[in-house]
């Protein structure tokens, strides 16, 4: 048997739990948040199948693909030194959290795709940046003939050894799962499953944790200007964003999100309580950006933030600017910048903060508390 002073030291170089005789001490911990990456190579498509049935993303394809031969690489180069860095801080980092489109998808067959996903995982590992690496489902990781079938075959097995290597107390075979780390718990909602705000509420029903963080690819509370592209945000899906609503405010719970590659930061009343959204994007344009369209305040959580995106769907202006005139009553507080980056959340005790990062910056241009 290892001694005490053994068994306290290799508990700490692991940056895991550490329980004394007395009572449990959770020593604090970091993760890297990083959004939408949407790996890419044109080689990765079937350009008749793109022609037929998505003609208009191949301009986009095109930019996903030269972003990612010539920007990614920078940018986990940096992942990497900020990990390094972090390891000899009071919150070590523990691992990266990627919130869905890691991917472009739009392939247009399931070789195709597996092939963009495999390549995609070989990136990631290649950049060695030295602890687990999990994400969620998005829609463009599952978007395209065959992408389902490439998902569940490369990515999911790909997410649940990550995950393992976290977590061995529960399972992580589906899209939809779970993991425990220190005082949190991370609840991986699949937003294209529909059994998931099901499962979701079992998972609250039972959580023990002091922290719950969800991590769902689309917004739950709208912002941008795209303010209908959040999670059941149809008429036929109101019960639905009601109950997600309620789960969320009861659990004080903090949503992990992107999608409209955007920065924004907020809480919302929910459930006679509160919850947290923040979501980033990775989809770096340029190592040493900056933060445009910067919107601080409550007060700038209106409709005219579809001004951010005049050309956007201008036939459903009024249809966003309702969205807002409803959402605005319950929305306590409110962060939005164009720009691209990631963030590092630090976990310590009852107190969740993000530094907030713009493109491979050293600096954070915004430290916000997360926590509710």
């Amino acid at each position: 048997m290892p001694s005490r002073r053994r068994f306290l030291q290799t508990c700490s170089a692991a940056a895991l739990p550490v329980v004394s005789s007395a009572a449990q001490v959770v020593k604090p911990f970091s993760f890297i948040l990083l959004g939408d990456l949407h790996y890419d190579s044109l080689a990765h498509h079937d350009m008749k199948w793109l022609d037929q049935h998505h003609g208009g993303d191949l301009s986009q394809i095109q930019n996903y693909s030269r972003l990612t031969a010539e920007v990614m690489p920078g940018m986990f180069a940096a992942l990497r030194q900020r990990i390094a860095a972090l390891r000899g801080s009071a919150a070590p980092p523990a691992f990266v959290l990627q919130v869905g489109d890691l991917v472009e998808g739009l392939c247009g067959s399931a070789e195709l795709s597996a092939r963009q996903n495999r390549e995609a995982l070989a990136f990631v590992t290649q950049a060695d940046l030295g602890i687990p690496f999990v994400f969620t489902k998005g829609n463009h990781d599952v978007t395209g003939d065959g992408s389902k079938e490439a998902f569940d075959e490369v990515l999911l097995p790909f997410m649940s050894q990550q995950a393992r290597q976290l977590d061995t107390t529960t399972t992580h075979s589906q899209a939809n799962h779970t993991l425990t780390f220190g005082e949190a718990q991370f609840a991986f909602f699949d937003a294209y499953d529909k059994a998931s705000l099901e499962w979701l509420e079992a998972i609250a029903a039972k959580r023990t944790a002091t922290h719950l963080f969800v991590i769902i690819h689309p917004p739950v509370v709208p912002y941008g200007a795209r303010a209908t592209w959040h999670l059941y945000g149809g008429e036929k899906t109101k019960t639905q964003r009601a109950k997600l609503l309620e789960i969320l405010g009861q659990q004080e719970g903090m949503v992990l999100g992107g999608h409209l590659h955007k920065f924004s930061a907020l809480t919302r009343l929910a459930g006679g309580k509160s919850f947290s959204q923040l979501a980033v994007s990775s989809v770096v344009s340029a190592l040493n950006q900056k933060p445009k369209d910067v919107l601080h305040g409550r007060a700038t959580y209106t409709g005219d933030q579809i001004n951010l995106e005049p050309k956007h769907a201008p036939d459903t202006a009024a249809l966003r600017r309702e969205v807002y005139a409803t959402e605005r009553q319950q929305v306590t507080s409110f962060e939005y910048a164009d720009t691209a980056g990631f963030a590092v959340i630090t976990v310590n005790s009852g107190q969740v903060e993000a530094a907030v990062h713009s493109g491979a910056q050293n600096e954070a241009f915004q430290t916000l508390k997360i926590s509710v």
